[in-house]
């Protein structure tokens, strides 16, 4: 089996939408539907909600997305984002592009440098052309693009697949996570309209030849895992065209994001939690050497307790760090959020782990050292 070339992460992007909705918001809009819906409704009533309830069922305290307005709008209760001519770019590979500028700017970057481009999300705005494509063009670079989708783990799925392509002969490859989870999240669904926010992040992974850049990162290994449940799903797709019966409006509807939650914290947490514990310990990484993990962030609880079976105890705050709070949660993109704002107090040397988890199941972990 031929050696692997080494491969290094270079550079982060973020862009964060300029609205936020506290979870105070969000809930007063809930309520007035709820009344509303009561009203009209009497065999089929609905309960309420509150703050305390989501903060404390989630760890969530507010989120951004790209339209506002029309997710609070008791009529509406879903963004409203205009269809684009089909000159113009995407709102989906937009947001890609302008994480994947800030990535290329704070790596001294450009589009000449970089041979290939993955749309790595939870959804995408279309079927074809890729937005990875769409990205591509944006950034004038020469080579190729595709779009992939593992849910929540495609981050982590990405950056595999971008050291695969380093090994056919890439240079380096830009990975980009554009996620506007508010669009695929039913909004009259009290256990779920509070989970998702919009954002999207990008990551420069390149040969690991010669001299590391500043904040440069080995990827020591990567491990991925799929197992088939649908107790997170979104079963939206092209064939509900064929359909007469689809309501989306509908409350219990599942064309948009729906879990059983309760089901899925039982069959995630061990199975995370023993991924990031067994992939160390098979790196030779003991967990007292594991400087920081960069959760998926999906749900503090979740989190506490992975980080908890791989450590063997509770973690503090800068050894798991927390941004869902802020952000909720933001599907591919949460983990590398975490890594992106999150990555400071490494020596060289020192070790951390990226992992994202979700619909699939999918899961994978990858482990990084500090090379500069």
């Amino acid at each position: 089996m031929p050696e692997l070339i080494p491969a290094r992460i270079v550079s982060t992007g973020l862009f964060t939408p300029e609205n936020t909705i506290t979870n105070e918001e969000l809930v007063a809009s809930f309520n007035a539907w709820v009344e509303k819906h009561n009203a009209n409704h009497p065999d089929d009533q609905k309960d309420p909600s509150s703050a305390e309830f989501i903060e404390k069922a989630s760890g969530i305290k507010s989120r951004y997305v790209l339209d506002k307005e029309g997710i609070l709008d008791i009529d509406r209760m879903r963004p409203k984002l205009p269809v684009r001519d089909n000159e113009q770019l995407s709102i989906m590979a937009e947001i890609g592009v302008l994480a994947a500028r800030q990535a290329m700017k704070n790596a001294d970057l450009h589009g000449k440098d970089i041979d290939a481009v993955i749309c790595a999300a939870s959804n995408m705005q279309r079927a074809y052309p890729a937005m990875a494509v769409e990205v591509q063009q944006a950034l004038e670079i020469d080579g190729y693009g595709f779009d992939m989708n593992v849910a929540c783990a495609s981050a982590a799925f990405g950056i595999q697949n971008a050291v695969g392509l380093l090994q056919t002969g890439a240079r380096r490859v830009l990975m980009v996570n554009p996620e506007i989870c508010s669009s695929h999240l039913n909004f009259r669904d009290r256990d779920a309209h509070f989970i998702f926010g919009d954002v999207a992040t990008a990551v420069i992974i390149e040969r690991a030849e010669g001299v590391p850049t500043p904040d440069s990162w080995d990827i020591v290994d990567t491990r991925l895992k799929t197992l088939f449940s649908n107790n997170i799903r979104n079963n939206f797709g092209f064939l509900n065209h064929t359909s007469d019966e689809l309501d989306i409006s509908d409350p219990d509807t599942d064309k948009l994001f729906k879990q059983e939650g309760r089901k899925v914290f039982k069959d995630v947490v061990p199975m995370v939690g023993a991924l990031i514990a067994e992939h160390l310990a098979d790196n030779g990484v003991a967990t007292d050497d594991l400087k920081r993990m960069w959760l998926h962030q999906a749900n503090l609880n979740m989190n506490l307790f992975i980080a908890r079976k791989v450590l063997g105890r509770d973690a503090t705050g800068e050894e798991a760090p927390v941004v869902l709070d802020e952000y909720a949660n933001t599907s591919s993109a949460g983990s590398i959020i975490a890594f992106h704002k999150h990555r400071d107090g490494f020596e060289v040397g020192d070790v951390g782990v990226i992992s994202g988890f979700g619909a699939g199941y999918s899961a994978g972990s990858v482990i990084v050292r500090k090379a500069a």
